[in-house]
């Protein structure tokens, strides 16, 4: 029996379903986006229809959501594949852990590519900042989402990652149900991905045994996940500059644009890499000093995963030639598709309007860093 009551955070029940679809038909703002989307009232009755049909997770799942994800990948990219899911055991529950390029697809490509091979689908936790509209909510809550609570006094913080934590374990050990977290809070905006020690020290914050026992327990798979096109590349350029050099934080608007043009936006080809679970053997820590340097060893072996497992594509290895002033992978890409990314480069320069010199500069790096770090941790 847990100490914490989970009904704020936690996905919605089969015994939700109805309720929660109807509140969510109810919201205007939910036709506007189905009006976006599919831009035809006929198309979007039909998808209300549908909504009103679904009375489980696992329908609303495999009906609603499978069909939006195979339109996305249809209409805006070339495809989506993945390596190394065949290995995990479908019997088991596992802590997904990977990069994170896109606020929605990410964990949405996984749970549609996990489906394809006959696996249970995860819970995905989401940051309450994303929470913009109440369809919103109801939506991810009715996909298996629970959520993290952000922008809370340093006590109410800790108590809410002392709850998140405690759910992560309970549904993995307790209920045999699989969850994916990103590595770190917010997307990786100049394609370096890093894993932040600040996550991992959520997930101990439930452990009563070792270091070794209780992450070992999670059943942590490191995920690569890697887009041809980074999914809003120039605004994620835009969110740093305006950050580094005005100060500027990003608002809920930008939150919600992100998250359309992510969908919408065309991504080349996609893939998902899954790596094995990590075995970790520390011996027992005698200080928190000592355990903090465990839990950032772990950081590191979760990069060295995601990086040795990213797919490069010529667009990564177009950037490291041109950010290095080099032509070490040339046999990696045509003329062809350097022309292409060129060209993408100068659609930047123009997109980007801000008075600073290196632009260029940054849209290279959110390429090449990834060929960087495999590099890195190939030596």
């Amino acid at each position: 029996m847990s100490e914490f009551d989970f009904d704020d955070i936690r996905p919605y029940t089969d015994k939700e379903v109805k309720s929660k679809i109807k509140l969510m038909l109810k919201d205007h703002a939910l036709d506007d986006v189905l009006m976006h989307v599919f831009k035809v009232r006929p198309k979007v009755q039909m998808v209300k229809l549908q909504l009103r049909m679904v009375r489980s997770i696992k329908q609303f799942q495999g009906t609603v959501i499978y069909d939006l994800l195979r339109w996305i990948i249809n209409n805006t990219s070339e495809g989506v594949k993945c390596k190394g899911v065949g290995k995990l055991d479908k019997e088991k529950a596992y802590l997904f852990i990977s990069n994170h390029r896109d606020i929605v697809l990410d964990a949405g490509l996984l749970n549609y590519l996990i489906f394809e091979e006959g696996l249970n689908t995860t819970q995905i936790a989401i940051g309450d900042n994303l929470l913009l509209y109440d369809w919103i909510e109801h939506a991810v809550k009715l996909n298996r989402a629970f959520i993290i609570k952000r922008g809370l006094p340093p006590r109410e913080l800790m108590l809410a990652s002392k709850k998140v934590s405690a759910y992560i374990r309970k549904s993995i050990l307790e209920d045999n149900m699989s969850s994916w977290i990103a590595q770190r809070e917010g997307r990786t905006k100049d394609g370096d991905d890093k894993t932040q020690p600040s996550v991992l020290k959520m997930l101990n914050l439930s452990n009563k045994k070792s270091i070794s026992e209780g992450f070992n327990e999670l059943n942590i798979v490191p995920v690569s996940i890697s887009y041809e096109i980074e999914p809003c590349g120039l605004a994620k350029m835009k969110e740093l500059i305006k950050m580094e050099h005005y100060g500027q934080k990003k608002t809920s608007k930008d939150d919600l644009k992100s998250m359309s043009m992510g969908m919408f936006n065309p991504k080349g080809r996609i893939q998902f890499n899954f790596g094995s679970p990590l075995k970790i053997d520390f011996k027992e820590a005698e200080s928190k000093a000592e355990q903090n340097s465990q839990i950032e060893e772990i950081a590191r072996l979760i990069d060295k995963h995601i990086y040795l497992n990213f797919k490069l594509w010529p667009n990564n290895y177009i950037a490291y030639d041109m950010l290095m002033q080099e032509h070490r992978f040339k046999n990696k890409y045509t003329h062809a598709e350097e022309k292409r990314f060129k060209t993408m480069i100068d659609q930047a320069l123009i997109h980007i309007d801000f008075p600073i010199t290196n632009i260029q500069e940054r849209f290279l790096k959110l390429y090449a860093n990834p060929v960087i770090n495999k590099l890195k941790t190939q030596e």
